[in-house]
């Protein structure tokens, strides 16, 4: 895996220029086995967990298993989970420190301000092509915005991030007036369509999209070197790598990412409504989450898809047993300190 081998890289240069004594060196051992043993037991509970949440649900709502359910909470999901892939890449270049490391709470605005746009232009006649070209440039705005204030200006990327969405969704109340906008075309028929094995174009848009950005992460240069800032960066500078320009990357990534989930959002909801910041709080549980799911408790766009299918499988759930689904907003903050206190506690232990 990519984080393993810089990780090799940096221990190894750390070792030569430091070296250890005995005593130290095994002190250092033991500290990354007991490391390990906790990484493996946060894994082993998150994946018990989400077994189990499925199988109550298989067993309390025998519909929660077919096929064609199956193909609603994959379509439910899709804007959850693109979203949580842009927050994934920024995490990912920028470390997942909350504070200090990357972060894009601009994504819930972005995502309100695309589907504005995209249901705007639809009303008044332009084509599928101008529609979605307009809300993937809102997104790529944003994402340009952001790299600027965070990369340039070197203003936190909470803050940054956080203005930045407050901008998006007041320009979403001026273009929407704040009113529901209707939007119908082609292109919304089409993703709404069932494909392959009962599941919609949505669904399966969501899990291509995660195959193209898994193979672009973990099997090219592109994605060893995205880790190596995130997780090593003194030492990817060392290695010449353009540390800034990964890190600006993954912001236009990222509101990309932003414009095409309003374009997926206007598709599913059929127009562009709003309540788009109600999104903040499922994206970063996706996007935090999705550590449990990854060998090492690191962001990964496979992580974050299984984190967002779980909590669209919590949310379809609830509904199957008519059970209100505000619940899943105080599980989601649940999960969220849960994993954010395990990962900070391993990162410390690492870090001494």
């Amino acid at each position: 895996m990519p984080h393993e081998t810089l990780e090799a890289i940096a221990a190894a240069t750390s070792a030569s220029i430091h070296p250890e004594p005995h005593e130290a060196r095994a002190r250092a051992g033991w500290r990354d086995l007991v490391d390990g043993a906790g990484t493996r037991l946060v894994r082993a509970g998150g994946l018990l967990f989400f077994l189990a949440v499925m199988a109550f649900f298989a067993v309390n709502a025998p519909s929660f298993l077919s096929p064609a359910n199956i193909g609603l909470i994959l379509s439910q999901s899709a804007v959850l989970g693109i979203l949580g892939f842009g927050l994934t890449l920024v995490l990912i270049t920028g470390g997942s420190d909350v504070i200090a490391g990357g972060i894009d709470l601009s994504l819930a605005g972005t995502l309100g301000l695309s589907a504005a746009i995209f249901a705007v232009l639809n009303q008044a006649g332009y084509s599928d092509l101008a529609c979605v070209a307009a809300s993937l440039g809102v997104g790529l705005l944003v994402g340009l915005v952001n790299a600027l204030a965070v990369v340039w200006l070197r203003i936190l990327p909470l803050l940054a991030t956080l203005a930045a969405m407050n901008v998006c969704a007041g320009l979403e109340l001026v273009v929407t007036e704040n009113t529901t906008i209707p939007a119908a075309s082609p292109l919304i028929d089409w993703l709404g369509l069932p494909g392959p094995l009962d599941i919609p174009v949505l669904g399966w848009l969501l899990l291509a999209l995660c195959a193209v950005l898994a193979v672009l992460l973990h099997l090219t240069p592109l994605g060893l070197r995205a880790y190596a800032v995130g997780g090593h960066r003194e030492a990817a500078k060392a290695a010449g790598i353009a540390v800034n320009s990964y890190v600006a990357l993954s912001y236009l990534a990222s509101g990309l990412l932003g414009g095409l989930a309003g374009v997926v959002s206007a598709a599913f909801l059929n127009g562009a409504t709003g309540g788009s910041g109600d999104m903040l709080l499922p994206v970063v549980a996706t996007a935090f989450l999705g550590f449990m799911f990854s060998r090492r408790l690191l962001p990964t766009v496979a992580g974050t898809l299984l984190a967002a299918v779980f909590l669209g499988a919590l949310t379809n759930g609830f509904q199957l047993l008519h059970v209100s689904t505000y619940w899943v907003n105080g599980i989601e903050g649940v999960l969220i300190l849960a994993v954010v206190a395990a990962t900070a506690n391993l990162a410390r232990r690492r870090a001494t």
